[in-house]
Parts: C-alpha cells; sequence; structure tokens
C-alpha cells in the first residue's frame, strides 16, 4: 500500500468503529491476517474483536519467559473464553538461564542492554513468528495515549520491520473507552503486568520502532 492510500484509508476509518475497522483489515488481509498481543492490560479487546470477526485467526504470542504469574492466568482465561487460536513463540534460551548467566535483568537507565535483551528475548521470538504465519495484515492493540512514538502513528500504517500491513482498530480509543467495552462484553483485565524488554511504559521494545527491525542477528 503506497504511503497515499495509507493516508486515503486513515482518513476514511477514522469514523468507523472498532469492529468494522478490523472487518476491513481481515477482509483486505485475504486469508493472512495476524493479531499479536502480550496479555497486557486490555489485550482482550483487540482478541474479542479479532475472534469475532475471523475465530481461527492466528494470535502470536511472543512469550519472553518473564511475564508474571497473574499474566499468565489471565492469557489462559482469555484463550479459554474466546477459544484463541494462540501461537506462543519462546526465545531459544529460557529465563532460568540467562539469569543465571547474566544476573538480573536491565534496567531502565541501561538503554543498550535492554535493547540487547528485547532482541534476544522477545524480537526473535516474535519475528520466527511472523515469518512462520507470514501475514499481509498485522492486527494490534497500539492507542496513540500510550506513548509518544505511538501518538505519531495511525489506524494504518506501513511496517518495515516485518513486511505487514499493520492495522490498529483501537488506535483513538482510551482508556475510559476500552473499560467499557470490557464492561459491555464481560471480558477480564489484567493489571499485574511487566513488560522487562520495556523496563517502563513510556519506552519501546523494539517491535514498532525503526532499530526492531536490525536488533536481531542471524
Amino acid at each position: 500500500m503506497t504511503p497515499e492510500e495509507i493516508q486515503h484509508w486513515n482518513h476514511e476509518l477514522r469514523s468507523q468503529s472498532p469492529l468494522e475497522i478490523t472487518r476491513w483489515a481481515v477482509k483486505r488481509a485475504a486469508g493472512r491476517a495476524v493479531v499479536s498481543t502480550n496479555f497486557r492490560p486490555y489485550e482482550a479487546v483487540i482478541l474479542h474483536l479479532c475472534s469475532q470477526v475471523e475465530s481461527a485467526m492466528p494470535v502470536l504470542w511472543a512469550d519472553h519467559g518473564y511475564n508474571r504469574p497473574a499474566t499468565y492466568r489471565h492469557a489462559e482465561e482469555l484463550r479459554k473464553q474466546l477459544t484463541l487460536n494462540l501461537r506462543a513463540y519462546v526465545p531459544r534460551m529460557t529465563a532460568a538461564h540467562r539469569d543465571a548467566i547474566l544476573g538480573p535483568i536491565p534496567t531502565p537507565e541501561q538503554d543498550e542492554a535492554l535493547k540487547e535483551f528485547s532482541a534476544v528475548f522477545k524480537l526473535e521470538p516474535f519475528q520466527r513468528g511472523m515469518k512462520e504465519l507470514a501475514p499481509t495484515v498485522w492486527l494490534t492493540a497500539l492507542r496513540k495515549v500510550q506513548n509518544l512514538n505511538r501518538a505519531g502513528l495511525d489506524i494504518i500504517s506501513a511496517d518495515p520491520n516485518f513486511g505487514s500491513l499493520k492495522v490498529s482498530p483501537v488506535f483513538h480509543l482510551s482508556d475510559t473507552d476500552m473499560d467499557s467495552y470490557l464492561q459491555r462484553w464481560g471480558l477480564p483485565n489484567e493489571f499485574d503486568y511487566f513488560d522487562p524488554a520495556k523496563a517502563d511504559e513510556k519506552r519501546e521494545c523494539g517491535l514498532h520502532v525503526a532499530w526492531g527491525g536490525k536488533a536481531v542477528k542471524g
């Protein structure tokens, strides 16, 4: 899709509901849509939207192995409730192995170490999943309120890192909107979430920024 086409569709879809945007994306994918998740807060919204439109859609989860117990329980609850076609991809090194050799995960001040951590424990499994599933359309739960980088994106964006058209049906929704959706559909939420590849919520792990496409070696 050209930049002009992306601009056109962002304008057209701005007035559409998240469900209508999801339907548009799935139709355009022609059977090759994927939704990614990390089971962070509010992820149930995008997973519910996708399950309504295409129940067998692959759900790509790069499970870095450092999730808290509540997040794993939340993932299992959603998998059962929405009958998710969950495809989990894990690092080639376990969390226990890494910690024994290298010690604690990097802190927010250790930017380069965090990037190296993300490359091994998040980006490589995710890249492996994207290569295997080979989607033409990648649905995400990105929202403009999450951080400054995401505020500069839109509903639709090209993704040079993984070669897919990235579509974010909930891009313009607020936390209040998301809460209302969860309540309306009786969906669970989970706030005991921590992503060690980010270390804080304002930082990117690499999936949605340029450096992430070059971080994985080999």
